[in-house]
C-alpha cells in the first residue's frame, strides 16, 4: 500500500494515506499561506491553510454531533467551491464516504442519486439546490440534515430539516470545546481501505453507478502518476471541471495539498474565460469539448477580425506548425525555423494565448473524448503542447503523455505502475489492483467488468510497438458498414467538431447501412453571427439551422472534412437538428458524453430519412423566442446529400 512518506514539498518523515492526513500534516509547515482562492462579487478572497483546516476541523466535528459515524455517505450538491472540498474532507476526516452531485443535477437526478447511496446528509450549495432536496424529501426519508452554505433567499425557509454553514460551524466548535483532541483522532483513524468516495458514473449506459474508490487506489494511482508530469510548489490551478470528478479530485485537491499548489475557483461558471486569464495556470485540464470549442473561437475570431490581422494570423500558422511538427518528431528546429518560430511566438502566439489565459501552461490536459488530430495539431501550432489523460472514474489513470513522450495519434505511454493488455475482441483490459473497489450496492455490475485480475474497461484500442496506447471508441460504440468497412463514430464526431460552425455531431451507421450519416448541431453564436454578416434573416435556432445557405455552409465543412478520409468511410449525408442535444432531456450526460442509444432512438424517423428517399421531414421542436417566450413549432428537417 503506497504511503506519502516522502512528500516533497513537506521534507518530513510522517506517512500518511488520506487526504485529511495531508491537511493535517502540511498545514504545520505552510500555515500562513495561501492554500485556496474564490472570486466573489469581483475581488478574490484567499484562504490560508489554517483557515482551511478551522473550517475542516468545525464542519467534521460538527456532522459527528448530528450523528455521523464512519462508513456514513454524505452528498454534496453545487458548482465546485472551496465549501464544497471542505465539506469532502469533513466528512472523510470523520471516516464518512462523500457522494459527490453537480449544480446542473435535476431534481429527479438528485433524487435518485441520494437515494442510491444512502446519503445520512446533504450539503448542498444555494436556495436552488436546496428546493431540489426539498422537492423530493418524502422519496429520501434517511437524510437526515440539509446543509447550505449559501444564505441568500433561505432566511425565510422554516423547514427543520435545513441548517446553515455557520450554523454547522457553531455546532462543531462547541463539540470540539468539550472533547479536545477529537478531530485529529478521527483523522489517525483513517484507514487505506476505507472508501473515501462514491463517484457516481455519467449513466452514457443506464443508470449512474456508484463506484467505490478507496485511499489505497486514489494514493497509488497518484504516486504511479505524479513522476510523469510533475507539480510544482507554488503552481497554480484553477478548477473548471465538476469537482467530484476524479481529474479535480486529483490534479486540483490532491496535488494542491500534497505539493503546495494554490487552488482557484471562478467566480461562477459564466465567468471562467476571464477568471482564467486572472489566474493563469501552470497546468489546466480541459475535457476535450471544451479545447474543440476553445479551437473553433480562435479560429472564429480570426474569421471576423481586420484583413491585417487575419493575413498575419495566417502567415504565422504555418510557421507555429512547421516548429510543432518537428518538435513533435524529436527533431530539433534548425537555427531558420527556430527564429522564425520564436518571431510568430512574439508577435501573435503569446497574445493569443493570454487571451485566453493560458500564457503561463506548463502542462495542458485533454481528458473525456479523444480529440481529433487536426485539433491538437492546431492546438501546438499556437503554442499549446497538448498532451492526452485517458482513465476512467473505475479504471483511474491508465495513458498519459509527457513532455518529450508524445504521439499525435495515441492517448500517451501506459502509466507508470499499470499494466494494460488488449483481449481477443480489441477490448483495453486494466490491472485490478489500481482500479476501483466496485459499484456500490450492484455486486453483479460489479462482476461484469472484473475477470480475475482485468478490469474490463470497455473501450476498443491496441498498443503500437513504442508502447503507446491507441484509443478508437467506445467498444460498444464501433461500427461496421454493409461492406464491412468499420469506422469510429467518435474520431468522426471530433473532426466534425473542429468546424467553428458545428457545435456538435452524432454520426450513424451499421450493418445494414450503405454509409456513414449525420446528425449536426449548429453553432448558435457562430453561425448566427455568419448569418448577420451574410444578411440572413432568422427568429429562432431551428428557423436557422434549416435556412439553405446555413446547410450549404454545413455540407462544406463536411466536404472538406470528407476530403481527408478514405472513400468508404465518408460522410454521404447529414441533417441539421433544430434544437441542441440537451442532458435535461437525457440526450447527454452531465459531462458532456452524447448518449448515443438513446439519441439514435429518439431520433429514428430522421436517421431513417437520411437512409431512405425522403428529402425532408417534420419534426416537431421546442423553442425559446428572443423575447422569452417559449413554443413547440413543427419544423421541416432537410436531408442533404454531400
Amino acid at each position: 500500500m503506497p504511503m506519502l512518506s516522502s512528500v516533497s514539498a513537506t521534507q518530513t518523515s510522517e506517512a500518511v494515506d488520506a487526504i485529511p492526513k495531508l491537511l493535517v500534516r502540511n498545514c504545520r509547515r505552510w500555515g500562513d499561506r495561501v492554500l485556496m482562492r474564490k472570486k466573489r462579487l469581483g475581488i478574490w478572497w484567499e484562504y490560508t491553510w489554517n483557515d482551511c483546516y478551522q473550517k475542516v476541523k468545525s464542519l467534521s466535528l460538527g456532522l459527528v454531533s448530528l450523528g455521523l459515524e464512519p462508513g456514513d455517505k454524505v452528498a454534496i450538491l453545487g458548482d465546485s467551491n472551496p465549501e464544497w472540498f471542505w465539506s469532502q474532507m469533513a466528512v472523510q476526516a470523520a471516516r464518512g464516504t462523500s457522494v459527490g452531485l453537480t449544480a446542473s443535477n435535476s431534481a429527479s437526478e438528485v433524487k435518485y442519486i441520494v437515494e442510491h447511496s444512502q446519503s445520512k446528509f446533504v450539503i448542498a450549495q444555494d436556495q436552488e439546490q436546496v428546493d431540489k432536496l426539498l422537492q423530493v424529501k418524502g422519496d429520501v426519508p434517511q437524510v437526515r440534515k440539509v446543509i447550505y452554505w449559501e444564505e441568500k433567499g433561505l432566511r425565510g425557509y422554516r423547514d427543520p430539516i435545513l441548517m446553515s454553514f455557520a450554523e454547522l460551524i457553531e455546532l462543531g466548535e462547541a463539540h470540539g470545546a468539550a472533547h479536545p483532541g477529537l478531530f485529529e483522532e478521527n483523522v489517525a483513524r483513517g484507514q487505506p481501505d476505507d472508501i473515501y468516495a462514491l463517484q457516481y458514473t455519467s449513466g452514457t449506459t443506464g443508470l449512474p453507478k456508484g463506484a467505490m474508490i478507496s485511499w489505497k487506489t486514489l494514493f497509488l494511482n497518484w504516486e504511479q502518476g505524479r513522476g510523469a508530469n510533475p507539480v510544482h510548489e507554488g503552481d497554480q490551478w484553477l478548477s473548471i471541471t465538476l469537482p467530484a470528478w476524479g481529474v479535480e479530485q486529483t490534479f486540483g485537491l490532491f496535488d494542491s495539498l500534497a505539493e503546495g499548489q494554490t487552488f482557484n475557483f471562478a467566480e461562477k461558471p459564466e465567468t471562467i474565460p476571464k477568471d482564467l486569464r486572472e489566474v493563469a495556470p501552470h497546468r489546466i485540464l480541459y475535457p476535450s469539448r471544451m479545447w474543440e470549442q476553445l479551437a473553433s473561437i480562435i479560429k472564429t475570431d480570426m474569421t471576423e477580425s481586420t484583413w491585417l490581422k487575419r493575413a498575419i494570423f495566417n502567415l504565422n500558422l504555418p510557421i507555429g506548425d512547421k516548429v510543432a511538427e518537428l518538435s513533435l518528431g524529436g527533431q530539433k528546429p534548425s537555427l531558420v525555423w527556430s527564429c522564425l518560430g520564436r518571431l510568430s511566438e512574439l508577435v501573435v502566439f503569446r497574445a493569443l494565448r493570454d487571451k485566453h489565459g493560458l500564457t503561463r501552461v506548463r502542462v495542458p490536459f485533454t481528458a473525456g473524448a479523444v480529440l481529433a488530430p487536426d485539433v491538437i495539431r492546431f492546438l501546438r501550432a499556437i503554442g499549446l503542447n497538448l498532451r492526452q489523460y485517458y482513465g476512467s472514474t473505475e479504471a483511474n489513470a491508465l495513458a498519459v503523455h509527457t513532455a518529450t513522450n508524445f504521439k499525435l495519434e495515441s492517448v500517451g505511454m501506459v502509466a507508470p505502475g499499470r499494466i494494460i493488455r488488449i483481449s481477443d475482441e480489441g477490448e483495453i483490459l486494466a490491472d485490478r489492483e489500481g482500479a476501483f473497489e466496485g459499484y456500490f450496492r450492484d455486486l453483479e455490475a460489479t462482476e461484469r467488468v472484473f475477470t480475475g485480475c482485468w478490469y474490463h474497461t470497455g473501450d476498443a484500442g491496441y498498443l503500437d510497438e513504442d508502447g503507446h496506447l491507441i484509443f478508437m471508441d467506445r467498444l460498444q460504440d464501433m461500427r461496421q458498414l454493409a461492406d464491412g468497412t468499420k469506422f469510429s463514430p467518435q474520431y468522426m464526431e471530433s473532426r466534425l467538431k473542429f468546424s467553428p460552425y458545428i457545435k456538435d455531431a452524432l454520426t450513424v451507421g451499421g450493418p445494414s447501412r450503405e454509409f456513414i450519416g449525420a446528425m449536426i448541431n449548429i453553432d448558435l453564436g457562430n453561425v448566427g453571427y455568419w448569418a448577420q454578416r451574410k444578411r440572413i434573416n432568422y427568429t429562432t435556432f431551428a428557423d436557422l439551422s434549416q435556412k439553405p445557405e446555413v446547410l450549404d455552409l454545413l455540407r462544406q465543412e463536411v466536404d472538406r472534412i470528407n476530403r481527408s478520409l478514405p472513400a468508404n468511410s465518408r460522410i454521404r449525408r447529414f441533417i441539421s437538428l433544430p434544437k441542441e442535444f440537451d442532458p435535461d432531456e437525457a440526450e447527454m450526460t452531465r459531462t458532456g458524453k452524447l448518449r448515443r442509444t438513446f439519441v439514435e432512438e429518439r431520433y429514428k424517423e430522421l436517421v431513417e430519412a437520411m437512409y431512405g428517399v425522403q428529402e425532408e421531414i417534420s419534426l416537431d421542436t421546442p423553442v425559446v423566442y428572443r423575447d422569452g417566450r417559449t413554443a413547440v413549432v413543427r419544423t421541416r428537417v432537410r436531408v442533404v446529400r454531400c
